[in-house]
């Protein structure tokens, strides 16, 4: 077989145009590939072990390595290595018409473009031709670097490594009839959570087996040697079995290798055509075998050992990544193109089989590619608590959390370190915690809506996976502890901001905030998370909420539950605390952003902007100890700080979903203006920003967190971090003084 140049436009299919090197032949396809084995009313291999069905999964995964070249060699970058040593596998799961694929490797995205474009999704986006694609890719408007929530046909994105797991599992959960393959590679799977998120999801849901994890395991990292390539395949396969699955399929390119002292990591690509048959052919029949015990109630996983960068311009971590001096014109990637060049023939084949895959592109059957029914949550019942009563704001949340579980039957409740801690053992005794061991005593039994894994990513990443991929949920967290989780709840915002096709809103509640764990010390007083979403605001759609009492944390969350693609942070105490606002006034406030909770006129004015519940204390009894001086106060709740940026600051138009809801001027002058302004914060400064950006007053300051002590009390935090009403007042008058020089 040789490779030769494009021919002329009326030998090829059209699709092909782009496509740099075709081959004048390839084995048996006079035989083997006379006409495509999928079609209208064959959405599926019809013989898994047909001589056929492997040929033509042979010719898939070829493809697949060739347009990952192609592509990313047409801009010097991208990573086509990781995905070329799983292209088998890859290749047998669309053809066996599992379409609902995922992956926790985001340097595996030229790969994923690959199958999409095959099975004409990407046509979508205008891309109708291989030389499309090559000059979309990595561009704006185009394929981008890693997956993400814009590319049609494809269900979740994939950066950081260790999250793709958690949409495994998320669309198994709320789709139990398909299956979710997700490929792993071994440079990932250093990653803490991918193996305990598998365990533990194992335990709480025994009966969802419908996620396939695909190991790809080809011996190295970005780098350098993956840190389990001195591991043998017993030791492996142990591994996956001690973490809960049944079967354990693992395929060794080793083992059908058809020359003495093969490599431990071997490319099958490198074998002759009947090896090369005989490995596809295992890979197929394990993928089936596979597939089929986890639709039928056995976890299965798959293992592909094969060297990274089977069948691409390099091997072992030097295939990983392009860099300048790789075009298509450089010997290693010019040869390892016609290496894997196909007849056009080979094309027309497999571009039919993957069109006709699962019942049809990816962006037409993929279950994230339609908006997912709900049930209804009209007119949930909220409690109006009486104005100036004391009342623990999260408890009263609790309670409309457990009324949306009562009428929703997926929504799912997250939290690792404890329902009740937070003040909300409402929520584990309405709709109960999910564990193998019942016990009335902890609320829990083995059909509850509460997923308790002690692993804060365990936590978000099953809540934003449900949410992603359509339905409700809710994680909830201590804030100290809320870090661990936020990377890919991020990734998922990130990606609805990017969707085509509204979605259920990603809610956090982070309760016990620093002032509540005097006692516990620095460990459990981590206000500084607020930052993270504080610079998240500016994306467009995410927004941190900072109710004041029991009944606007109720309002929080109704606003929460009515939004599409974003991702909303509700922050608030487990502590009683004095309710100041109406349900009607917590509503406006956060459809306007703030409310003037207090105002006392005199012959200065000090304007005190807050965000969060307890520190609203001490600002009270500084506003106290200014009117005993004859000076004037207004006492603002910043409660949505995004609405009050100013519409330039935000990339809100850029967003599905767009909102673009901020305050006017002349309603911000009447809140915010006056002789001096402070900032005060419970939290970090950074939900300030945008009071302090369009704040006039000549004067202005902020109070906010510096660092956790171990105390007896919340007004000892206050004292240790110089924010107690004392220290306020007096920056107010001193303040004032310099207004008046």
């Amino acid at each position: 077989m040789s490779a030769q140049m494009q021919p002329a436009l009326e030998t090829f299919p059209a699709f092909c145009e782009g496509i740099q090197y075709f081959a004048d032949s390839f084995p048996e396809i006079d035989r083997l590939g006379t006409a495509p084995l999928l079609g209208p009313n064959q959405p599926a291999l019809p013989d898994a072990i047909s001589e056929a069905a492997v040929y033509q999964t042979l010719l898939a995964a070829d493809a697949l390595r060739y347009l990952t070249l192609q592509i990313t060699g047409s801009k010097s970058s991208g990573h086509p290595g990781g995905f070329a040593s799983s292209a088998d596998a890859v290749a047998a799961l669309h053809l066996l018409g599992h379409r609902n694929m995922v992956t926790e490797v985001g340097h595996h995205a030229p790969g994923f473009y690959s199958a999409m474009f095959l099975d004409t999704s990407l046509e979508d986006m205008g891309i109708h031709t291989v030389a499309e694609m090559r000059t979309r890719f990595r561009e704006r408007h185009g394929l981008l670097g890693h997956l993400s929530g814009a590319i049609p046909g494809l269900l979740a994105p994939a950066g950081p490594l260790g999250q793709g797991q958690h949409f495994a599992m998320a669309g198994a959960y709320l789709h139990r009839d398909k299956l979710f393959p997700v490929t792993i590679g071994d440079g990932g799977l250093g990653e803490p959570y991918i193996m305990s998120a598998f365990q533990h999801f194992a335990t709480a849901y025994p009966d969802v087996t419908n996620y396939l994890p695909v190991l790809v395991w080809n011996g190295y990292s970005q780098e350098h040697h993956s840190m389990v390539s001195l591991w043998d395949n017993t030791r492996m396969t142990d591994y996956w079995r001690a973490h809960g699955f049944d079967d354990v399929h693992l395929i060794d390119a080793r083992d059908f290798a058809d020359t003495p002292g093969a490599p431990v990591y071997t490319d099958s690509t490198t074998f002759g055509f009947a090896a090369r048959m005989a490995f596809t052919g295992a890979v197929l029949k394990a993928c089936a075998a596979a597939a089929k015990s986890a639709l039928s109630g056995r976890r299965a996983c798959l293992i592909i050992k094969q060297l990274k960068g089977a069948g691409v311009h390099a091997t072992g971590a030097k295939s990983h990544n392009l860099y300048a001096h790789h075009t298509l014109d450089s010997d290693d990637v010019k040869s390892g193109l016609q290496r894997r060049a196909l007849p056009a023939k080979a094309w027309a084949i497999t571009r039919e089989n993957f069109r006709h895959a699962g019942g049809g592109p990816a962006a037409r059957v993929a279950v994230t590619e339609s908006v997912r029914d709900l049930p209804s949550l009209d007119g949930l019942p909220l409690t109006e608590f009486a104005v100036g009563e004391n009342h623990v704001p999260t408890t009263a949340f609790g309670n409309v959390v457990g009324e949306v579980g009562r009428r929703d039957p997926m929504f799912v409740v997250t939290n690792a370190d404890g329902n009740e801690a937070s003040g909300m053992a409402n929520i584990n005794k309405a709709l109960t915690i999910r564990h193998p061991t019942a016990d009335e005593l902890y609320f829990q039994g083995p059909s509850g809506q509460v997923y308790e894994p002690l692993n804060e990513d365990a936590c978000a990443g099953l809540a934003v996976g449900v949410a992603l991929f359509g339905g409700r949920s809710l994680w909830c967290s201590y804030e100290s502890f809320a870090i661990n989780g936020l990377p890919i709840w991020q990734t998922v915002t990130q990606a609805m901001a990017e969707l085509r096709r509204p979605t259920p809103a990603t809610v956090c509640l982070f309760t016990a905030g620093a002032l509540e764990q005097g006692r516990n010390g620095w460990t459990h007083q981590r206000p500084e998370v607020e930052s993270y979403f504080a610079a998240m605001m500016r994306n467009g759609n995410v927004y941190p909420l900072f109710p004041v009492d029991a009944n606007m944390i109720q309002a929080s969350y109704g606003w929460a539950l009515k939004q599409k693609n974003k991702g909303i942070v509700i922050t608030a105490s487990k502590s009683p605390l004095p309710v100041r606002t109406s349900l009607a006034q917590g509503e406006a406030a956060i459809e306007q952003g703030a409310i003037v909770l207090h105002e006392h006129a005199g012959k200065k004015s000090v304007v005190f902007a807050v965000t969060g519940d307890m520190v609203l204390q001490p600002v009270f009894a500084a506003a106290e100890k200014l009117a005993e001086s004859g000076i004037g106060s207004r006492i603002v709740a910043v409660v949505n700080p995004r609405r009050l940026y100013r519409p330039g600051d935000v990339l809100w138009g850029s967003v599905s979903e767009p909102d673009g809801r901020f305050m006017d001027d002349d309603s911000f002058k009447a809140m915010f203006h006056g002789d001096v302004l402070l900032g005060i914060s419970g939290g970090p400064s950074a939900p300030l920003e945008p009071v302090l950006l369009r704040s006039q007053a000549a004067q202005r300051d902020v109070f906010c967190w510096k660092r956790g002590e171990t105390t007896a009390s919340p007004q000892q935090l206050f004292d240790f971090n110089g924010m107690n009403a004392q220290a306020m007042s007096a920056r107010a008058l001193a303040m004032l003084e310099r207004t008046a020089s």
